[in-house]
């Protein structure tokens, strides 16, 4: 049974920085995904990496701010979270790339049941 799962949510100050992890099990991904949603809005690309050569990629929204890495030994993904913003309050999820652009919710499956992050001002 494959199984990704999300923790390291909380609640935070702006500016403060926060650390997530994904740990996948039951299948290994050739790309795993970051998303987030905040209320009332719609499932939003956060970033991704490629298992093989660990190449990043993010929205320009978090470029500079958030790191995608891996852990191939242990098949997980974290995503470090520097200099919060509000902005950046919602559920992240990650989920296990299958087709298509790394960008888009459509290639993806597996999804983890996500881990709130609350930043406040």
């Amino acid at each position: 049974q494959v199984q990704l799962a999300e923790s390291g949510g909380g609640l935070v100050q702006a500016g403060d920085s926060l650390r997530l992890s994904c740990t996948i099990s039951g299948r290994t991904f050739t790309a795993t995904g970051w998303f987030r949603q905040a209320p009332g809005k719609l499932r939003e690309w956060v970033g991704a990496i490629t298992w093989s050569a660990g190449t990043t990629y993010y929205a320009d929204s978090v470029k500079g701010r958030f790191t995608i890495s891996k852990d191939s030994a242990k098949n997980m993904m974290s995503l470090q979270m520097n200099d919060l913003k509000v902005e950046d309050t919602a559920v992240y999820y990650c989920a296990g790339h299958r087709f298509g652009g790394v960008h888009m919710a459509a290639g993806y499956g597996h999804w983890g049941q996500g881990t709130q992050v609350t930043v406040s001002s």
